[in-house]
């Protein structure tokens, strides 16, 4: 079967609009905060940075055991849990008079780090064929949040405020809240952990490899730059004389551009197997874009630096995370995607302070040219990445006893043809593999899972 089927189809709706939901809460901050921050006690460029991107300290520091958690106590649960602390979050901040009030609140929506539980509860109810459909509906459901946010958290801030949009957002995380309850779907079996959550004994290694540390480092430095961005950009666009309430008008174009740019991008890079070499294109788009807002003396420009930065901005949204699912070795995807987020959420709070403390120091114009100078160096590094060949992930359940068998079928799996990689989890009872899809053939697998004896 090719489609998807309504267990499916239902998992991979609810869940996007979860995701969605709390993603949109966090973005609609972007547009508005550097506008109607300076009303709080307390202002300062510094700490509107801080309130920006505090939500990524305890999004990184929480992504990763929360799963663990979720794979204990339950995803709903977790996902319930973290929610609530989303809500509360967003009270805080609704009801704050001070910056530094604002910045706990979003703090404590950060420790909503539910993520790594949703994902995982994609897996355990979805076939490993059709995985990978679900996963993308959920990654493209954050792309038209932030796309949302853009346009409704201007518009929400001219209308009830600063507080009214921390206050819709809590209304968004009690609706996500009951999706879970009532509409996910509950999983009855659990897909295998290593390759949905991060395993504790694999997160050193993981966290060592070279080629998946410079994609961590790339994430970080993605998302750095797009928050310390909203440090300043708001505040640039109303110098030239555009009301906040308008802004969307900005964003909204400037995004649905990029996507149609980015797009043939995408093919492009595949059908030619020139992967890098547009990898490193969006790098330097993300240079160019940073040196052509800070040089803008007029609207014009501005929005054309906006319309080269979010092209180069996602195609590798979308190329980050389908490498590091490539280059993670068999049976460590979990950890893999682990750090990958966490490194991301840690970016965007990395992003906030800097932001704020290069405007501080300097002027909101400077942020760019900081920024240039960091997408500078993301492309230095980026130039030893090494794209690996497309494989395709297979796990095969297996009965073993000791680690000699293990090593014993290891062994003979891995000189099959086709065969990549092998690993398998004796605690897990479990091999996973990868494979060229063109090249492999299940069943000599199979056959020889099926008579390994214990």
């Amino acid at each position: 079967m090719h489609r998807l089927n309504s267990l499916e189809k239902q998992t991979a709706l609810t869940l996007a609009l979860v995701f969605s939901t709390r993603m949109l809460g966090l973005f609609m901050l972007l547009p508005v905060f550097a506008l109607y921050g300076t009303e709080l006690i307390g202002y300062s460029p510094l700490w509107i940075g801080l309130a920006i991107g505090a939500y990524g300290l305890t999004q990184a520091i929480l992504q990763i055991p929360f799963g663990w958690l979720s794979d204990r106590i339950g995803r709903h649960k977790v996902m319930l849990l973290g929610l609530a602390l989303f809500v509360l979050g967003s009270v805080v901040a609704a009801l704050a008079d001070s910056v530094y009030m604002v910045t706990f609140g979003r703090i404590l929506q950060g420790a909503g780090a539910i993520a790594g539980a949703v994902l995982a509860l994609a897996a355990d109810l979805t076939r490993d064929e059709q995985r990978p459909k679900v996963m993308a509906i959920i990654g493209a459901s954050i792309g038209l949040s932030f796309a949302l946010a853009m346009i409704i958290g201007p518009l929400m801030a001219k209308w009830a405020g600063l507080s009214g949009v921390f206050w819709f957002t809590a209304v968004l995380a009690c609706c996500a809240m009951l999706i879970v309850a009532f509409l996910v779907p509950r999983s009855v079996s659990k897909a295998p952990a290593a390759e949905t959550l991060a395993v504790p004994a694999s997160l050193m290694n993981i966290a060592k490899h070279r080629q998946l540390l410079q994609l961590d480092i790339g994430v970080l430095l993605l998302h750095l730059m797009l928050t310390a961005m909203f440090v300043a950009l708001p505040l640039l666009l109303s110098q030239y004389q555009l009301a906040a309430d308008k802004h969307w008008q900005v964003y909204l174009p400037v995004l649905l551009a990029s996507f149609v740019l980015m797009v043939p991008m995408m093919i492009i890079a595949m059908r030619k197997q020139q992967e890098k070499g547009y990898f490193l294109l969006a790098i330097s788009l993300l240079i160019v874009a940073m040196l052509m807002a800070f040089l803008a003396n007029n609207l014009a420009w501005l929005i054309a630096a906006l319309l080269v930065f979010f092209t180069g901005f996602n195609f590798l949204e979308a190329s980050l995370p389908a490498l590091v699912s490539r280059v993670a070795p068999a049976g460590q995807r979990g950890s893999a995607m682990g750090i990958y987020s966490s490194s991301q959420f840690f970016g965007a709070f990395i992003g906030g302070v800097l932001g704020g403390l290069v405007a501080q120091q300097f002027r909101f114009a400077m942020v760019f040219a900081v920024l240039a100078g960091i997408g500078l160096i993301w492309l230095l590094i980026a130039r030893n990445l090494s794209v690996p060949a497309r494989a395709q992930r297979l796990s095969l359940p297996v009965k073993l006893s000791s680690e000699q068998a293990a090593r014993q079928l290891a062994d003979q799996l891995a000189a099959l043809a086709g065969v990549q990689e092998v690993t398998i989890l004796l605690a897990e009872q479990r091999c996973y593999l990868k494979v060229s899809a063109s090249q492999f053939d299940l069943a000599q697998a199979q056959t020889l899972v099926g008579t390994e004896q214990p």
